[in-house]
């Protein structure tokens, strides 16, 4: 499959596609808020400025694109079929940076709670009961 647009334009489009506060992790934060729990967004003095931080919880809370960092059995993980190489290249080295991270959280003694896209798109009663599990763990 030809790309439609040229290079300029799908870089554009590219450089638009935020890292912090998107769809999903706006929706995580808008129910744990709308629960009880306080957290600070994306400390920059921990590994891999975690999304959510919990300090009552000594927790993290990262919120994962599926297609980002290669949600395993996931329909919106996947290697686009153009540029195969590249992608898989780009995608691999997400993975293995999330896992140094979260190794050196766990380090730090910090709990790290994973929330994954496509679990932003089920129910919030589902998601609300695993971070409520999670949260009260340790």
């Amino acid at each position: 499959m030809v790309d439609s647009l040229t290079a300029e334009k799908r870089s554009w489009n590219m450089s638009r596609i935020s890292n912090k506060d998107t769809k999903p992790e706006l929706i995580v934060r808008k129910l744990l808020h709308k629960n009880g729990y306080r957290f600070r967004l994306h400390r920059k003095d921990l590994p891999g400025k975690p999304d959510l931080v919990l300090p009552k919880y000594k927790t993290v809370i990262f919120v994962h694109g599926c297609f980002w960092h290669m949600h395993e059995g996931c329909k919106d993980a996947g290697i686009p079929k153009t540029r195969t190489e590249f992608w898989k290249k780009k995608l691999e080295e997400n993975v293995k940076r999330d896992k140094k991270n979260i190794q050196l959280l766990k380090k730090l003694g910090w709990n790290v709670i994973i929330v994954w896209e496509c679990e932003t798109h089920n129910s919030e009663v589902q998601l609300l009961a695993r971070l409520g599990k999670e949260l009260t763990r340790n």
